[in-house]
């Protein structure tokens, strides 16, 4: 097993553990899917992703309609995609991403829990060079070969392929999304979820208190509502 696989290990259910928090981080996401490319799944690749999500994450179709309903309203906010980079404790890098409508209000409030926790805010791509950004799709296992869906996708950028008991996971770059995307869904083969992760090239061990500051750092951050993903380095 790979480095992507060690790495979704570690991080399994810990993102979205609490299913409200789910809920309103896909209604961001269906907010600026719609406002990108538009409220047809059909035409716009980026909807038809997070309705997967949205549908792997049990999310009501009701939901996902009046979510749809309401990003199409012109009078709906949008939401700008804004990625913080910064240091934990102990030398540790973190990566933000958030999705707001009050950037002023983000940024204050990001760098008020790295100075609440010993940490520091840095400036763009201060840490961001220390991840692979990364893309992942989970598709159904339904007669498929791990190895031959592996051989077979290396042309269209997957560069790890394995199993865990929810399906077959496909890794690739992030540029690679649109790309394997669309063969996936060319031969018919059921995505039942997708995404990106940004996975770093070195983690960094600590001590048990050690971690324990970290993470205290890194559930203040999660906690946020503009927050959609927090990454670091420590192994």
């Amino acid at each position: 097993m790979g480095r992507a696989f060690e790495f979704r290990k570690a991080r399994k259910l810990k993102r979205w553990s609490a299913m409200a928090k789910t809920f309103t981080r896909i209604g961001k996401d269906i907010v600026i899917a719609v406002k990108e490319g538009g409220p047809y799944p059909e035409s716009n690749s980026r909807l038809r992703a997070v309705i997967q999500n949205a549908k792997a994450a049990n999310m009501p179709k009701d939901n996902i309609e009046r979510a749809i309903k309401r990003a199409s309203d012109k009078n709906t906010e949008d939401y700008k995609e804004v990625l913080f980079e910064g240091y934990a404790p102990h030398g540790i890098a973190v990566l933000v991403e958030t999705a707001t409508d009050n950037n002023n209000r983000t940024v204050a409030n990001v760098r008020s829990y790295f100075n609440k926790c010993n940490g520091s805010l840095g400036t763009s791509g201060s840490v961001e060079f220390m991840f692979d950004h990364t893309c992942n799709f989970r598709i159904a296992p339904q007669g498929l070969d791990p190895e031959e869906i592996e051989l077979e996708f290396i042309d269209f950028g997957v560069e790890e392929v394995f199993i865990d008991e929810d399906g077959i996971l496909l890794y690739g770059p992030f540029e690679s999304f649109g790309t394997i995307q669309k063969e996936l869904e060319n031969r018919n083969i059921e995505i039942l979820s997708s995404g990106f992760d940004r996975i770093p090239t070195t983690t960094k061990s600590l001590t048990e208190s050690q971690i324990e500051e970290v993470e205290k750092l890194i559930e203040m951050i999660e906690e946020d509502d503009d927050v959609q993903n927090v990454f670091h380095s420590m192994s």
